[in-house]
């Protein structure tokens, strides 16, 4: 039976010869995308999984010497930040022979070196260095090496120091070995999410575009079974025929799947999914990955195959004596339209607009089972629409058709309904959480640079030092935040929310309105200003200004070290604050220039010297979330377009099936006088109108979706916003595509359907 389910396959005429190559081609095109989907993923999962010696905490240092029996080394390690960038630096100095090492280090730099990863030792040799080399004393010894990095643009520098020099830095700990654990962290599991995302929305539609494949032709192929059953055929047999009729197209499929995969993979490593490259060789699948889908394939072929000829087995008169299916009912709608009624209800139901995460699952969950459900019934309701105001005979045929067996019209393109649906919503969500954020104080604190100064802060000489430094930068604005000696005082539980920690000069407060006002005659307030220092989503600014108002309580900044500084670059210098260098008047009355990006980079040079924390602008802070979000995006929109041209070819393999079921009726009509051009015709609007609706469907879900998702998020500065000109050139050139493939396949029409040809079985 093996011996003539192959022969059937491989030597059965023309006709075997082209349904076999649309089921290999079909399943290559999906066993390809499921490669570069792995791949990516087995690369990620192996960046976050390095050693994360970043997370080396160690103990805070009580005491040290140098002598032949010390162990351990002082480490300091921040982030920095240069134009966008961020960089990973790490101060460190020996306190023995037996020091700790970072891993990918032959040994750590001596005092006055250091290294530099590689693609920062570039940046270092394309930038002046008061902009960036200054911030590293000593000299470039050497390059960190890829066992200390996540990716080839990684920016990270390891400087050799003293002792004293380490110990004078805030934050200093005395570490004994490094960290080798794992660095998980909520962007990874952000990340981590978007893959399971991306799975949902890949693995179905591949799976249909498998299943639609190896159902090639079912009805003619259940005929031709139903007769070797007549002639005594047994039911086993026949699904062992079966089964290796649709199993051999399909490894075949799979072996051109794995053959095309090290052809794209030079692109897919080139992806910057996470904002950053991967090391290309770490962009494959694994060995067992491989195995896998080369097996799992002529599998699942096998068993869609003996699924779709149940009735065969029944009995052999089952293929011509099939009852025409029950239309769809209209309680399908009925979960879409609650899901979607939940998340304009009930999810955000209170004032705060705080969303129930429970009912908000349950809405989601319902949303996308309903997206599967109505589509054949909504697929129904277009083509007796369609049938009705509209004319012509091809609209006719193809009207009648999808309205007599929606469930088959739909399957082809159900695989692709989730993807466009979650796209479409993260699409509509991103642009308004974009905006929302770098609207921090309507603007007016948007290239205002924040510099946390650590744990302690500065002494009150070294900090009045660092003031006047940064006041000799013509047009610089500076508001010093000071901490507030420990008293019991500063401790009281305020019924207006935690205690005031820290404390600003009214004068220099003037100059950011923004952030407050000082009240009558008061020369300093105590507040919690540290908590705008240390802000890290913008959102969160309108929160919590004002800072300071009438009610505030006098305070005075004499002897407190200083915490923070924030630093504006006014418009007397013409320097951009944010860093654009476009000349134009900023929101704050600040003018930008020329010079404003590498003025802004000396100021944070200055302030790295100090100890300060990653300095960056309120505009920076919002550019490196909004890149996050719009990194998810970009995924989510690479989900659509690979959804919607695996859907174009499901169904260039459905026309291509129906086409061969069809050959008959389409050769007489052609006999008849019906012009190919109205049969070419109906197979487009059979094969396009599930696309587009199914599209059309999902994408309006989604928007009803993101809508009351940005109201629940109860952004101040956020608003509903339309997604961008990348999302409708996506979803329009994967429509685009897709409807492209389809049309290839009508050649083949006209070439069976020739009067020529009019003999059948």
């Amino acid at each position: 039976m093996i011996a003539l389910g192959l022969r059937l396959s491989l030597r059965g005429g023309g006709e075997a010869v082209a349904r076999l190559a649309l089921i290999v081609a079909g399943v290559a095109a999906g066993v390809t995308v499921l490669l570069v989907t792995l791949s990516l993923f087995n690369a990620f999962q192996a960046t976050s999984a390095r050693p994360c010696w970043e997370c080396t905490t160690g103990t805070a240092p009580s005491g040290w010497a140098l002598d032949a029996t010390a162990d351990g080394a002082l480490w300091n390690y921040r982030q920095d930040y240069h134009a966008g960038q961020s960089i990973k630096r790490l101060d460190a100095a020996a306190l023995g022979p037996r020091a700790p090492i970072v891993p990918g280090l032959a040994r750590m730099p001596a005092p006055g070196q250091y290294y530099a990863s590689p693609a920062l030792a570039r940046l270092l040799a394309s930038v002046p260095p008061e902009q960036l080399g200054d911030r590293f004393p000593g000299t470039l010894a050497g390059t960190v090496g890829r066992a200390a990095l996540s990716g080839p643009d990684e920016l990270t520098v390891v400087v050799g120091r003293t002792p004293l020099e380490v110990a004078a830095i805030t934050g200093t700990r005395q570490v004994d070995t490094v960290e080798t654990g794992t660095g998980y962290d909520d962007f990874g599991d952000l990340y981590r999410f978007g893959f399971a995302v991306a799975a949902i929305g890949l693995f179905v539609p591949l799976l249909v575009l498998v299943g639609t494949a190896t159902r090639l032709a079912a009805a003619r192929r259940e005929a031709r079974f139903a007769a070797i059953r007549l002639v005594g055929a047994t039911s086993r047999q026949i699904s062992v025929i079966a089964a290796t009729d649709a199993a051999i197209g399909a490894f075949l499929g799979a072996l051109l799947g794995l053959a095309l995969f090290p052809l794209v993979r030079p692109a897919v490593a080139d992806l910057r999914i996470t904002g950053a490259r991967f090391y290309p060789d770490l962009v494959t699948p694994e060995p067992w990955q491989y195995a896998a889908v080369l097996v799992g394939v002529p599998l699942l072929a096998g068993g869609t195959a003996l699924w779709s000829l149940r009735r065969v087995r029944v009995s052999p008169l089952g293929t011509v004596r099939k009852a025409a299916p029950r239309p769809p009912r209209i309680w399908r709608v009925i979960p879409l339209l609650a899901g979607l009624g939940l998340f304009a209800g009930p999810v955000f139901r209170d004032e705060g607009h705080k969303a129930d995460e429970g009912l908000a699952a349950v809405a989601l969950a319902l949303v996308m089972v309903g997206l599967v459900l109505a589509g054949p019934w909504v697929t129904m309701l277009a083509a007796r629409l369609a049938a009705r105001v509209t004319g012509g005979a091809a609209t006719l045929l193809a009207s009648q058709r999808l309205a007599a067996d929606p469930r088959g019209a739909f399957r082809s393109v159900s695989g692709l309904v989730l993807a466009v649906f979650l796209g479409t919503a993260i699409a509509g969500i991103v642009p308004a959480v974009v905006s929302g954020q770098q609207a921090v104080a309507g603007g007016a604190l948007t290239g205002v640079l924040r510099a946390p100064l650590g744990l302690g802060g500065l002494p009150p000489r070294e900090g009045a030092e660092l003031l006047d430094r940064l006041r000799s930068y013509p047009g610089v604005g500076v508001l010093p935040v000071y901490a507030l000696a420990e008293s019991a005082e500063n401790h009281l539980i305020s019924p207006d929310g935690p205690p005031p920690r820290t404390a600003v000069g009214c004068a220099e407060l003037a100059r950011f309105p923004a952030i407050g006002t000082c009240p009558a005659g008061a020369r300093a307030v105590m507040g919690n200003f540290e908590r705008l220092v240390g802000v890290d989503n913008p959102l969160t600014v309108d929160r919590l200004l004002p800072l300071a108002g009438p009610s505030s309580r006098p305070a005075t900044t004499t002897g407190l070290s200083l915490a923070a500084v924030l630093v504006r670059l006014d418009a007397t210098n013409g320097a951009d604050a944010s860093g654009t260098g476009t000349g134009d008047v900023e929101p704050g009355g600040e003018r930008t220039g020329a010079d404003g990006a590498a003025t802004l980079e000396r100021v944070r040079t200055l302030l790295a010297r100090y100890g300060a924390d990653a300095p960056m602008t309120f505009a920076e802070v919002a550019q490196t979330r909004a890149t996050l979000f719009t990194q998810i995006e970009n995924i989510a929109l690479g989900i659509v377009a690979l959804t919607l041209l695996t859907g174009g070819c499901s169904l260039v393999v459905a026309v291509g099936g129906g086409l061969m079921e069809r050959r008959q009726p389409f050769t007489l009509l052609r006999l008849a006088g019906t012009p190919a051009r109205t049969l070419a015709s109906v197979v487009l609007l059979e094969s396009a109108l599930p696309l587009v609706l199914a599209a059309a469907v999902a994408a309006a879900a989604g928007f009803g979706v993101a809508g009351p998702m940005i109201d629940g998020l109860a952004m101040k500065n956020a608003s509903p916003a339309m997604p961008g000109p990348v999302y409708f050139a996506t979803a329009g050139a994967g429509l685009a595509a897709s409807l492209l493939v389809i049309l290839m396949a009508l050649p083949l029409l006209r070439h069976m359907t020739a009067p020529d040809n009019a003999r059948f079985e």
